[in-house]
């Protein structure tokens, strides 16, 4: 089966996870009518291998229904919107938002409000939009194509965009944030990079959140990545009972970086209606964080991030090092706990 068939074959109601220990189906029921569900058998197949870290992300919880004080939009993407699906927040750069379906509707989403829901419907008209804007735009020089998932979009019109957007001037690059080389890995195919090769201002940021994620398809869709010539990073979300613990995230990056993929961010759980259960506390976060300094390359320690409220952006969170400072020197604690002095 090609990609398509597979993501035709998806699990989209209760019914379809019957005989499955731990799924409840009257309670999925009630909650994917709220928030839509999408397994495809490839992550199904994964997910009955791996356990809860897979399911977790994937399969509907009755606690999605029951963090009302969250928003659905914390982050104001739709205040900072001009035209429908493009967020200009920071002054250089936008959001372009070209699909609202995934391959996998993850149950953390922060886009909860609009992936794989009619309302939030991505068309030609909401793209051609996006674009002019973009071109009439001169301070924008960065824009990320996201969704959704911006590769659950047909070849010609991910070439299509991607032309538009290399001739216009002022942009710079041009960053694709894409999910599905963990979550339908077959969907990276020799055509699909053709295109994205042909791209020389395209950065390419993908999303794995667990160790379990690299099998040997994944494996296979990121080496093909890799020959299109674009920088690969990836960006994890920190979640509860998922990989919430320094030897799981140790683990993670160390595959990141052995397929060639730079972690870029670890995000804290926005507080976005519906993910309440997978938010940690930021000690938990931190400690994760520290666990990772010292013990791995630096090339694996991504930055970890909280998305500001309101829409005040990305703010990095790092853990305590200075310990105490004089004229004459600092004193720092190291990564092993020790503390050490260090002349000015």
């Amino acid at each position: 089966m090609n990609w398509k068939e597979i993501l035709d074959k998806s699990v989209v109601s209760a019914e379809g996870l019957t005989g499955i220990p731990g799924a409840e189906v009257e309670e999925i029921s009630r909650v994917a009518g709220v928030y839509p569900m999408r397994i495809n058998p490839y992550w199904l197949k994964l997910m009955k291998k791996a356990g809860a870290p897979l399911w977790r992300q994937a399969v509907p919880c009755a606690d999605e229904l029951t963090d009302s004080p969250l928003l659905e939009d914390p982050l104001c993407e739709e205040k900072d919107s001009p035209v429908f699906g493009l967020t200009h927040r920071y002054p250089d750069r936008v959001i372009f938002l070209v699909s609202n379906r995934c391959a996998l509707y993850c149950r953390h989403c922060m886009r909860k409000r609009k992936v794989g829901k009619h309302a939030g419907a991505v068309t030609d008209a909401t793209i051609e939009a996006g674009l002019a804007y973009i071109e009439q735009t001169p301070a924008v020089r960065d824009v990320i194509v996201t969704g959704g998932d911006p590769l659950l979009v047909d070849d010609d019109k991910i070439e299509f965009i991607l032309k538009r957007l290399s001739a216009i001037p002022h942009v710079e690059m041009i960053r694709i944030h894409t999910r599905v080389p963990a979550t339908l890995p077959m969907r990276i195919t020799a055509e699909l990079c053709a295109v994205l090769s042909r791209c020389e201002k395209l950065w390419l940021n993908t999303h794995f959140n667990h160790p379990a994620e690299f099998t040997p398809e994944a494996e296979k869709a990121l080496r093909l990545l890799n020959r299109t010539g674009a920088p690969l990073g990836c960006q994890t979300v920190l979640l509860k009972g998922v990989n919430d613990s320094p030897a799981v995230m140790a683990e993670l990056m160390r595959k990141l970086t052995k397929n060639r993929v730079r972690p870029y961010y670890i995000h804290h759980g926005d507080a976005v209606k519906g993910t309440g259960h997978f938010r940690t506390s930021i000690e938990t976060g931190l400690a994760v964080v520290n666990g990772l300094r010292g013990h791995l390359s630096g090339l694996c320690v991504p930055a970890y991030v909280i998305d500001l409220p309101g829409g005040g952006g990305k703010v990095p969170l790092l853990p305590e090092s200075i310990l105490d400072q004089d004229a004459k020197s600092l004193t720092v604690k190291g990564y092993d706990g020790k503390t050490y002095t260090y002349p000015l």
